[in-house]
């Protein structure tokens, strides 16, 4: 037995959900590209998984062919948890692993190495399953009791007496229903109760389709049966009301991967941050022209230029001669960071939820550079291939909020950031030009700022510059 256990051990490799950020504890499994039986290399891409900060894809470390997929896309998995067993040695004839999923609970006498069987049990999904059995086990007569109903004499008056003293009397506790985390999570998002669930995975475990079915409209036969269930009908009653009531008129969707992550990054940032905004108006009919000027320009030749470019590149220098709003603020430290260098964030709208990557050291790229690295931030976010690392260490923040035609918006910060500037869109309205009222390129723009780190009279400094900058555009010269 030990022989079969090590060599199946050797021969079945698991590959466990890694931690793709920083401290990043659970990701969703959102496409599976291998099933069982297909070979795989080292190196090969087998599924896509979504965590709180970007799709990621994962590459498999071993060569071989997959065995099992331990979850199905659509599921959530903790960081640690295996996700796919791969066979290393194909056709070598020796036994398979212990099946994770098979019970071990109240169907067979358990033998006295009983304790030690978890061994052979695969990581992650294996081990989480025979710790709730062996909970189970725990509450048994004894370790030699084929079913607990059997139990007589000394030890059956034991039990009692132990049942008595945990406060449970009259009928026994019924057991907790097997779901893993996640699941639960969803039940309790839906209103359900694992208990009122009929489970169809393996070994007797509730999986996310069993909590969607138990929210599905009930058939017209239920609501009789429901009529002669016993006393305790309020929570059903409500779950049913949730599911099937307001089924036709609501759509409920589980909270996470990005959208959980920037509610949680939000409600820290708004409830953390005193924020102060401030507007202004400013007449970019200059700069517009400017931009124009830029796309026929050889030294931007198949680079993208567009008014944020330039109000990119009026925020850099504007922060240049403002340093100090270019801080964060270390509570644990009780300081303020004063950074030397500026990771210029560009809010991006995806499919996924809004998402903040930044440009790193955007102060020392040229208009060029910038535009080149503006361009692939932008095609990469729309493309879902952003990284982690990307959206990390940002300094200040741009959301054009003007691409929806909007005029301007009060901006929430991004975390650990001192800034962010909204950008609202840019018409034609009627303007006092020289003396004149005359048509001219305007828009709003708005400055949020942490008033722990900045002043009214620095915010308002900063933005001030970076108005006169796009009124007169040569500043980015003279400024600079």
């Amino acid at each position: 037995m030990t022989a079969d256990t090590s060599t199946a051990s050797a021969r079945y490799r698991e590959f466990k959900m890694p931690d793709v950020g920083e401290g990043l504890t659970e990701a969703e499994i959102l496409k599976w590209y291998v099933q069982p039986g297909d070979s795989v290399t080292d190196g090969q891409v087998v599924c896509e998984v979504e965590t709180a900060k970007a799709a990621v894809e994962l590459p498999i470390p071993y060569d071989g062919v997959v065995h099992e997929l331990r979850f199905g896309e659509g599921t959530t998995v903790d960081v640690g948890a295996s996700i796919i067993t791969v066979d290393v040695a194909p056709g070598s004839g020796e036994p398979a692993p212990a099946a994770p999923a098979t019970p071990a609970v109240a169907e067979e006498p358990a033998e006295p190495a009983e304790p030690t069987g978890r061994t052979p049990v695969l990581v992650g999904y294996g081990v989480a399953e025979a710790s709730t059995k062996r909970r189970a086990r725990k509450g048994s007569p004894g370790a030699g009791a084929s079913v607990p109903g059997q139990a007589t004499g000394a030890g059956a008056a034991a039990a009692a007496i132990q049942a008595e003293m945990n406060g449970h009397t009259g009928t026994p506790p019924q057991p907790r229903p097997l779901a893993k985390p996640p699941v639960r999570k969803l039940a309790k998002d839906l209103g359900v109760d694992l208990a009122t669930i009929t489970p169809t995975g393996p070994g007797g475990i509730i999986t996310r389709e069993d909590v969607h079915a138990a929210t599905a409209p009930a058939p017209a036969a239920e609501p009789a049966v429901a009529a002669q269930a016993p006393a305790p009908v309020a929570e059903p009653t409500t779950a049913a009301q949730a599911a099937g009531v307001t089924a036709g008129r609501e759509t409920r969707i589980p909270i996470k991967g990005v959208r959980k992550a920037t509610a949680a990054a939000m409600v820290g940032s708004a409830f953390t941050a005193p924020h102060v905004t401030e507007f202004i108006t400013v007449d970019v009919t200059r700069t517009m022209k400017l931009v124009e000027e830029l796309k026929s320009d050889k030294d931007m030749a198949g680079l993208r230029v567009n008014p944020l470019l330039l109000i990119a590149k009026a925020l850099l220098v504007a922060i240049k001669r403002n340093p100090e709003v270019n801080a964060a603020w270390d509570e644990a430290n009780q300081e303020i960071v004063l950074k030397h260098y500026v990771n210029l964030g560009i809010a991006a709208a995806t499919p996924r939820g809004l998402i903040v990557p930044n440009i790193k050291d955007a102060h020392d790229k040229t208009l060029p550079q910038l535009a080149e690295a503006l361009g692939e931030l932008v095609s990469t976010a729309r493309e879902g291939r952003t990284t982690p690392a990307a959206m990390q260490g940002g300094t200040v923040t741009i959301t054009n909020v003007g691409v929806f035609g909007v005029d301007t918006g009060t901006p929430i910060l991004n975390p650990g950031e001192s800034a962010i500037l909204a950008v609202g869109a840019i018409k034609l309205q009627p303007w006092v030009h020289k003396g004149k009222v005359k048509p001219r390129q305007v828009t709003t723009l708005a400055l949020s700022f942490d008033h722990r780190l900045v002043d009214g009279a620095l915010g308002s400094q900063v933005l001030a510059d970076i108005a006169a900058i796009l009124e007169q555009p040569k500043r980015l010269i003279t400024w600079a």
